[in-house]
């Protein structure tokens, strides 16, 4: 198989990386935008999708595999929302939200969620099975002595499974920037990440949008999780790398800024699978963090956001 179409199996692979880092990026931003937190338990969460996708995916058995996968899909975001919104009201809120703490307070979020999990799931990575997973060949075109001809590369396909966890991402993604700019649950939010003390003067509930969002945030992390776990597999140490990512797309597209994250997301989605596939997945996250670097010297605010006055 020539170069070319190398490559497009390598952009496919990465998009794949790109759309379920962006929904994992996109929780952290708002957690970070409208709370200014922190969270680095944010991964964790993503592991407890996962988890919860396994245990939830085997309630129904291995003779219904699809409606397994749905219950997970829906039930598991929600249940770790509900845990977020439930650490948020016990921990968070009574370090007041406080920046350094809150920084302490979700590293031990980081280590219960972890240990609970290795205690209770064990270490053993185990698989769940795709609620569909046809194999799709991609044609290749190429300019050939009869003009534009179209042929099969062998080895040039990928699943239908794939291509509906990309449509998925960005279902979620449209509907989560619906929320925030057409909602009166958006504009709440928003007034409440540019002022929450003049917020709070106008009636509204600020702790209670506090937990919302580190709730919803929680959620798009597990829900981005359940999609990738039929590709991947369920592990109690699988949160490590989900949130390197997701902080290096926060900050290079800029901190509280979603258009930004997205970007970013498939900027270092694509190059992530782009220079795996062609060099070696160390490589690209060496490329990453380097990105940051050069981010954070010229541009500090990140590629979308606004410099602080």
């Amino acid at each position: 198989m020539e170069f070319g179409p190398y490559l497009l199996l390598a952009s496919l692979e990465g998009a794949v990386t790109a759309a379920v880092l962006a929904l994992t990026a996109v929780g952290l931003s708002l957690v970070f935008g409208v709370m200014r937190v922190v969270n680095v338990a944010h991964g964790e969460f993503f592991m407890l999708g996962a988890v919860l996708a396994w245990w939830l995916s085997h309630l129904l058995g291995d003779a219904h595999p699809a409606m397994g996968f749905a219950l997970a899909l829906v039930l598991a975001p929600l249940l770790v929302g509900a845990i977020a919104v439930a650490a948020d009201m016990t921990v968070l809120k009574r370090v007041d939200y406080d920046p350094e703490r809150t920084i302490v307070a979700t590293i031990g979020l980081l280590y219960i969620i972890q240990q609970v999990t290795l205690m209770t799931y064990g270490p053993d990575a185990r698989p769940v099975e795709p609620p569909f997973n046809a194999r799709l060949a991609i044609p290749w075109v190429e300019w050939g002595e009869n003009g534009l001809q179209m042929y099969w590369p062998w080895g040039l396909s990928t699943t239908s499974y794939k291509l509906a966890v990309i449509a998925a991402a960005g279902v979620v993604l449209a509907g989560v920037w619906a929320v925030m700019a057409r909602t009166r649950l958006g504009l709440v939010m928003r007034a409440t990440q540019l002022d929450s003390e003049m917020a709070l003067a106008f009636g509204i509930p600020v702790e209670r949008v506090y937990a919302l969002v580190f709730g919803l945030g929680a959620g798009l992390a597990a829900l981005a999780a359940v999609l990738i776990v039929p590709i991947q597999q369920a592990h109690y140490l699988m949160g490590h790398d989900p949130l390197l990512l997701s902080f290096i797309v926060v900050i290079i597209g800029g901190l509280g800024s979603l258009p930004g994250t997205v970007v970013a997301a498939i900027l270092i989605g694509l190059s992530d699978g782009i220079i795996s596939v062609f060099f070696s997945p160390t490589l690209a996250k060496i490329l990453a963090t380097l990105l940051v670097a050069l981010v954070l010297v010229f541009r500090p605010q990140g590629l979308f956001g606004s410099r602080a006055t």
